[in-house]
């Protein structure tokens, strides 16, 4: 622009016409016509409103800059073709009609765990657009129940589903050929085809600072994780758990036990009563419903570490913290990107940098000088200057499985199957 103003005073723009020109010029500039300008609130794209970027705020301290550079990545790493060739989301949308989205929980969506943390990005995302209908199935198994859902979903209208469960990446794999133009954008999967995508956050470094906050909490140096299928993901928590653990009680001790299943709370009392007993003074858990271990722990007068979702009020008095997820704003900006057409299908995964995960918060029975401890631990880890699986790091067997000097990659700690020096109880 600044050549065409010199241009202008350097020649007869002082005619009627070019001022009146000029003018025009200006009103379309102030307007936002120019295509080079970013920018500041929400953007129309597409024939849609594309909602403002989230703050700082919204991602619990974690950079809207580093926020948006996960997306950008994605999108220039992927070989994927974009949205706007294929996906039906991508289309405008007659007059009057909603884009419809499908969720498909594996439990229910007030679970004080991740089916409701789930829920609440998808209420978040909802909020986000005018133009936007969510449809809610939960109490899904991991079978081909999942496909009926997913099917009956794209017959009202659904043209992005959600299927929230690790297991539901098999069953929900078998039939994207099907639907070439839907959009599946699972919560955690390390494959991927034009139609599905994943997403996930590496809520492990929450589970370190959790961690922190247990070896500061425990007299007996006996600590409790209760999870329910050995996943890489649940693998790696304990991992980070432990890790964390560690770092303040280098001599400390966790025991490994399954449940079996996602959300049984006859299981869940079972496992607590059976650490309790064997003197473990501290509990966490890799479970989608959390309120029945963290209740159980309460009652038996030991420290809880909760995960998925802030469920402290279920723990007046032992609740140390926990892991929770921030879907709201990474559901918002995939559907954003999906409608406008840019979206490629990617692996992404991001943590505390972009806000992608938060800390619940810290029980008030925590002494001070731990909370600070604690959120000294996330600040270190959001700025990369703690880094728990840099080697040397050895499994349960004494063998090292991350060589000193090196650390491994976001999707290497995604595919972890082994447990780390320590930890006590197998993955199968």
């Amino acid at each position: 622009m600044t050549g065409f103003f010199t241009g202008w005073r350097n020649g007869t723009g002082r005619s009627l016409i070019a001022i009146a020109a000029l003018a025009l010029l200006l009103a379309l500039w102030g307007c936002g016509s120019d295509p080079t300008q970013a920018p500041d609130g929400p953007e129309e794209t597409a024939g849609f409103v594309f909602p403002a970027p989230p703050t700082m705020e919204e991602l619990g301290g974690g950079s809207p800059e580093a926020f948006a550079k996960v997306f950008d990545d994605a999108r220039s790493g992927s070989g994927f073709r974009p949205t706007a060739d294929f996906a039906a989301a991508a289309r405008p949308l007659p007059d009057g009609e909603r884009l419809k989205i499908g969720f498909i929980f594996v439990g229910s969506q007030r679970d004080l765990g991740f089916n409701q943390a789930v829920s609440e990005g998808s209420h978040y995302l909802e909020q986000s657009f005018p133009d936007v209908e969510v449809i809610r199935v939960e109490n899904v198994t991991e079978t081909a129940e999942v496909q009926a859902v997913a099917e009956q979903m794209i017959q009202d209208g659904a043209t992005i589903i959600f299927p929230t469960s690790f297991g539901y990446s098999g069953p929900i794999k078998e039939m994207i050929s099907k639907h070439p133009e839907v959009m599946f954008l699972h919560l955690g999967d390390l494959e991927i085809f034009e139609n599905y995508g994943s997403v996930f956050a590496n809520i492990w470094q929450l589970e370190f600072a959790a961690g922190k906050a247990a070896g500061h909490a425990t007299e007996t140096g006996k600590l409790g994780f209760i999870a329910a299928f050995p996943i890489p993901p649940t693998i790696l928590n304990a991992n980070a758990f432990h890790l964390g653990a560690k770092s303040v009680a280098p001599e400390v001790e966790t025991t490994f036990i399954l449940t079996n299943d996602w959300c049984d709370p006859a299981k869940q009392a079972t496992a607590v009563q059976t650490l309790v007993a064997a003197g473990i003074d501290v509990i966490t858990q890799h479970q989608d419903c959390t309120k029945t271990i963290v209740e159980a722990a309460e009652r038996a007068d030991v420290w809880v570490s909760g995960f998925h979702h802030d469920a402290s009020a279920a723990a007046p008095n032992r609740w140390l913290t926990g892991a929770s997820w921030n879907w709201g704003p990474i559901f918002t900006r995939l559907v954003g990107e999906v409608r406008d057409g840019t979206y490629r299908s990617s692996i992404m995964l991001a943590g505390l940098e972009a806000g992608w995960a938060k800390l619940a918060s810290v029980g008030q029975a925590v002494p001070d000088d731990v909370q600070q401890a604690v959120l000294d631990t996330v600040e270190g880890l959001r700025a990369g200057s703690i880094d728990p699986f840099a080697g040397p790091v050895k499994d349960q067997d004494g063998d090292i499985r991350v060589p000193a000097g090196t650390s491994p990659t976001d999707v290497e700690l995604q595919s972890i199957g082994w447990l780390v020096e320590g930890i006590t109880g197998r993955t199968n």
